[in-house]
């Protein structure tokens, strides 16, 4: 039965998870290891990034395209279909000009949105959150009105729900919007763009393989970024793949904060083919820290997966550990970053402090266009890799 509206926590209570709680935090990641732009302005094509794989505590390192040789018969990579938008806006506060992410769209109508200051590069910086009231000119003749923090409500539902974000000083407001905000985005907006970029991109280089439109335009304020180096040839190369949805919100790159509630949806052929995969002893191996999230808040306390869509604020520690996720390929995050809290649980603390620190030795690249990381269960594995050439 599908579970309509779930919303899952952490199982040890409220999530908690700021700055300082990172297993990595003492690591420093240069400058000039952040991916500047997409790799096939760099190499040959998406998938000519390099993969770093932690089986446990070891690690060996490889080129992308190698994927599928480091699967076995039976596992199942689980990824997100949630098409990229293009989120960032231009608009005016008074006589300031702002950048307006949007990020979520609430059951009510409001967006949560995010304003930010210009930056001379193109990319932008922090400013402070609202006030309530505050009118923003949009392209066209529209405006919006923030209203609230978003840290006052869940889903920005009427049933008014709290949500463990925070208000005060909180980055995201719940807005009041002009009609067809897709369509505004797909008319004015650009793809979300961080300082660490070189330069503006085309939203296609923001999107997936596996992106599937929305038909209300809803979608990812942010690109779910570890299934980007797929392509249609490596797609089609015998691995099992397992679509679920999860619209991401606005990350914050300064303040590394735990995830806001997200809308997400796991189908029921997803839940059936995760949990045959683990029945025959294959491995459930999700793409991406979106596709833990929405996975693990479809799954109960024994890892059965079940259909389910609505919001989640769940958020993978390593005090909850994961239930039905086995393995994850995902980028490089900052050693701040509240997602290493996921990473940990998947890998352990030994294995994720050996990876990351190979992958500095080795000069992996980190963000939305770097390399990627594979982190598998120890075991022994007595059967062949079925996918190798």
């Amino acid at each position: 039965m599908s579970a309509v509206g779930a919303v899952r926590r952490d199982g040890g209570g409220a999530p908690s998870a700021g700055p300082g709680a990172s297993p990595l935090e003492a690591l420093r990641v240069p400058a000039e290891l952040s991916a500047r732009v997409p790799a096939e302005e760099r190499g040959a094509g998406r998938d000519d990034v390099r993969l770093l794989v932690t089986r446990g505590t070891a690690v060996s390192h490889h080129a992308f395209r190698e994927l599928p040789g480091r699967l076995r018969a039976g596992d199942v990579l689980v990824v997100n279909t949630s098409a990229t938008l293009p989120a960032a806006v231009n608009g005016r506060v008074g006589g300031d000009r702002v950048v307006v992410h949007f990020s979520t769209r609430g059951e009510d109508g409001r967006w949560a949105v995010e304003l930010r200051a210009p930056g001379g590069s193109g990319a932008t910086a922090p400013r402070p959150g609202g006030p309530a009231g505050a009118v923003v000119r949009l392209p066209g003749g529209r405006e919006l009105v923030l209203e609230e923090p978003v840290g006052g409500t869940l889903s920005g539902g009427p049933d008014r729900r709290r949500s463990p974000g925070p208000a005060l000083g909180a980055r995201l407001w719940w807005a009041r919007v002009p009609d067809r905000v897709p369509e505004l985005l797909r008319r004015y907006g650009r793809p979300i763009r961080y300082a660490y970029t070189e330069r503006d991109q085309p939203l296609s280089a923001y999107q997936t393989v596996f992106a599937v439109p929305a038909p209300d335009g809803s979608g990812s304020a942010e690109m779910p970024s570890a299934a980007r180096p797929f392509t249609a040839a490596l797609v089609s190369r015998g691995v099992q793949f397992a679509p679920l949805s999860l619209d991401t919100g606005v990350a914050s790159a300064e303040a590394h904060e735990p995830p806001y509630p997200e809308r997400f949806a796991v189908p029921s052929t997803t839940a059936w083919l995760v949990n045959a995969a683990r029945a025959a002893g294959g491995r459930v191996v999700a793409v991406g820290t979106t596709a833990v999230r929405a996975l693990e808040s479809a799954a109960d306390a024994e890892g059965v997966a079940r259909p389910a869509a609505g919001w989640t604020d769940l958020v993978v520690t390593p005090r909850r550990g994961v239930r039905a996720v086995d393995g994850l390929l995902t980028g490089l995050h900052e050693p701040q970053a509240s997602h290493l809290l996921m990473l940990e649980a998947v890998a352990g603390r030994e294995a994720l402090r050996r990876g990351y620190e190979a992958a500095l030795e080795r000069r992996y690249l980190w963000h939305e266009f770097g390399d990627v990381h594979l982190i598998l269960p120890d075991e022994e594995r007595n059967s062949p890799d079925c996918f190798s050439n």
